[in-house]
């Protein structure tokens, strides 16, 4: 009778631990078929924005408007250049009025065109390749991508997005990290430093901010790394 007790009792304790495992496992399973999902997402918006770039690089030196228009339109709906905007600014984002605010974020992205656009479309021939991603196990709203550019030469450069989730179906990303250099940091940095020479004057700033984006050359700090 004890033997019959004792077996019934390891039964137990074995389906119990069976079940303890299976719940454990069924997470990681999941945020595993997230992440595979989120790595197609970036891939298909990133290889689609290059097609697009190719596609559209003689529209640059004839219209340059027309091609800041429509990368504008290929890029809003998978990089949040308003959340972007905003960590820029970074606690100055207070001193902005509503109507400053929104101006920053018109002159940022366009800063961003014209300072990067030349060099895109005249860079030889290169791919992007996402290598993994990564749903932070503490917030399942945020990850990170990680990806390998690998230009027509053969030199490669890891490249990190920072994602968020906006809605179910819907990442966006809210930063870059290229060769080690965080883009969103430097531009706070520059934005603060702007501020300090300014005397604080907000909108000072931001009538500067495409010169100070162009003194600042990221380009040079990348190859450096």
């Amino acid at each position: 009778m004890l033997q019959e007790k004792t077996m019934v009792l390891i039964r137990r304790s074995m389906l119990f631990v069976t079940f303890v495992m299976a719940a454990l496992a069924l997470p990681a399973q999941a945020q595993a078929q997230q992440e595979q999902e989120l790595i197609q997402y970036v891939d298909e918006n990133t290889q689609r924005l290059v097609d697009k770039l190719n596609e559209e690089k003689g529209l640059y030196e004839r219209d340059p408007e027309a091609f800041y228009v429509s990368m504008d339109e290929e890029l809003r709906e998978f990089v949040d250049f308003r959340r972007i905007a905003a960590r820029v600014m970074g606690r100055y984002a207070r001193q902005a009025s509503p109507e400053q605010r929104d101006e920053f974020v018109v002159k940022f992205k366009r800063s961003m065109f014209d300072s990067y656009a030349q060099a895109l479309v005249s860079a030889d021939d290169f791919s992007i390749t996402v290598k993994g991603a990564e749903i932070n196990a503490s917030n399942s709203d945020r990850a990170t991508v990680e990806m390998e550019v690998q230009t027509a030469s053969g030199n490669r450069y890891p490249v990190t997005y920072s994602m968020y989730r906006k809605s179910e179906d819907r990442w966006m990303m809210e930063n870059v990290i290229v060769e080690g250099i965080n883009i969103g940091l430097a531009f706070r940095d520059r934005f603060a430093q702007e501020m300090e020479q300014n005397r604080g004057q907000v909108q000072a700033v931001i009538d500067g901010w495409s010169d100070a984006i162009e003194s600042l050359k990221l380009e040079d700090e990348v190859d450096k790394s």
